[in-house]
């Protein structure tokens, strides 16, 4: 028996007899009425024509559907249409909240109304399950098509595969497509993605190669998945067979995924060969999802100048707040911290209203670029005129941003400010490294002193700490804060070099 759920409206739904006295007005007048004119039966089975256009015609506006449900309780046409009842529980399977569907089929049961589910009842209600992630659910609801003799439909049972897979269940999910009697791409492509999705790499290489028709989606299943581990080579590796051995050409998605492993092992020719080839078959242009990650792409690989070039070929009106932040960040990693401040300045020309994450780059430039007036003034604009509130991210770049230019008191006064709620260790690192970049002893003591309190286990915290003691030559008590380290085990990650 599946576990009760709260409902998520009342049964009594103050607009539905509006809705339904809504159907004549928009109708027109002939159609009217042709529908005065009906039987109470045909005028039954107009209504139920007119409420499944009305969902398939508006399937992502949440209100719609709670409409039809309302009409339906309170007009006791629940049991009429197994059609109509699909196409509500469709709806809200793929709502904001797909407990909706959960508590709709649960009402349809608590009525004891005589209907007969059908595949496609079950094929939502999973689908439902796996947009909740809960597998508890769903294993109920797989015992339930089971009963129903669904164990071997098609959909019902690729649906099961996604809904495993996605909820975790990868036990379930490799027993339910090994014992599936047919298969079809979409049910290969479930199982690779997902498994993909959840780090079981291997094996989803495992089925992709015994795949009998690969696509395009199961290339670029595998390609992200292989992305997600850092295991960058091997995915640009596929895309190279999936191209010059197999003759698939990449959609906008393949190259999405691609192109954080060009960025990671930060070879620019293969971004220039990835940008040559999508002018060539022009998918770059109308994508503006991929131009932005194209030119993050050529930043991130060091070729600021291929980037800024990129983004000025973009057309204006398909620049988004995303394509400009790119671009400020861009800048900001480059440490060019004028022209990042330039392009703050020309987006908000074009109309762009700046948000927290465009702020966010923009403060990073500046510190990088010791532009601390200019800085200080973002951050004012910031909370000020756009109203919002900073976050660490927003105080460490100011931290990080005074600490540069030696303006360590001021740095120290920030970073005592900043709300308890979301102050971490990471800022008062910061301004340890500034201390000992300008020997500052004191204060680096201090900002010790809050780090400790914090955490106590990062034995990099200990050595710098040491290393401006000794730099004072306060030498015993370098010694002390190195003997400390080692009796609390704090540990210290070694360095690592990527060639």
């Amino acid at each position: 028996m599946l576990q009760p759920t709260k409902p998520p409206f009342p049964s009594k739904n103050k607009f539905s007899l509006r809705f339904l006295h809504s159907f004549p007005s928009s109708l027109s007048a002939q159609q009217t009425q042709t529908h005065l004119s009906l039987s109470p039966q045909k005028k039954q089975n107009y209504k139920k024509y007119y409420l499944f256009s009305f969902l398939n015609k508006n399937p992502t506006i949440q209100r719609v559907p709670k409409q039809v449900h309302s009409h339906l309780l309170t007009t006791a046409s629940f049991s009429h249409s197994i059609r109509l009842f699909n196409a509500l529980l469709r709806c809200y399977s793929v709502s904001e909240n797909p407990k909706d569907a959960i508590f709709l089929y649960q009402q349809f049961q608590s009525f004891h109304l005589h209907l007969k589910f059908d595949s496609f009842t079950y094929a939502f209600l999973i689908k439902a399950c796996a947009y909740l992630n809960d597998l508890i659910l769903g294993r109920q609801f797989h015992g339930m098509e089971i009963k129903m003799g669904f164990e071997s439909h098609l959909y019902v049972q690729t649906g099961l595969v996604n809904m495993y897979v996605e909820s975790g269940g990868l036990f379930e999910s490799k027993k339910v497509f090994d014992e599936m009697p047919e298969k079809n791409p979409v049910t290969w492509n479930v199982m690779i993605t997902g498994l993909a999705k959840q780090g079981e790499i291997e094996f989803a290489r495992f089925l992709f190669e015994k795949m009998p028709d690969r696509n395009i989606v199961s290339w670029s299943g595998m390609i992200d998945g292989y992305t997600r581990m850092n295991r960058y080579r091997e995915a640009l590796g596929l895309f190279r067979r999936m191209i010059a051995d197999d003759g698939v050409e990449p959609c906008e998605i393949t190259v999405l995924a691609i192109l954080p492993s060009v960025w990671n092992i930060g070879d620019v020719k293969i971004c220039q060969l990835i940008h040559s080839y999508g002018e060539k078959r022009g998918f770059l242009v109308p994508d503006i999802r991929v131009m932005n990650m194209l030119f993050d792409t050529y930043a991130k690989c060091g070729c600021i100048v291929s980037a800024s070039r990129l983004f000025e070929e973009i057309p204006a009106h398909m620049k988004t707040l995303v394509s400009w932040t790119s671009l400020i960040s861009s800048f900001a990693m480059h440490g060019m911290g004028k022209e990042a401040v330039e392009s703050f300045e020309r987006m908000e020309q074009q109309g762009w209203k700046p948000n927290r994450v465009t702020f966010v780059s923009v403060l990073n430039a500046c510190s990088h670029g010791c532009l601390v007036e200019e800085g200080l003034k973002f951050f004012e604009k910031m909370v000020n005129e756009c109203q919002i509130v900073p976050d660490i991210k927003h105080y460490g770049c100011l931290v990080d941003m005074l600490g540069r230019t030696g303006r360590l008191e001021e740095a120290e006064k920030i970073a005592l400010e900043i709300p308890c709620e979301i102050a971490n260790e990471v800022v008062w690192r910061i301004l340890l490294g500034a201390c000992s970049f300008y020997g500052n002893v004191e204060m680096g003591e201090r900002v010790t002193t809050k780090i400790m309190e914090i955490e106590k286990g990062y034995g990099g915290d200990y050595v710098l700490m040491s290393n401006i003691l000794a730099g004072a030559g306060r030498f015993g008590d370098a010694l002390s804060l190195r003997r400390l380290m080692d009796e609390r085990n704090a540990f210290k990650i070694p360095g690592s070099s990527l060639t």
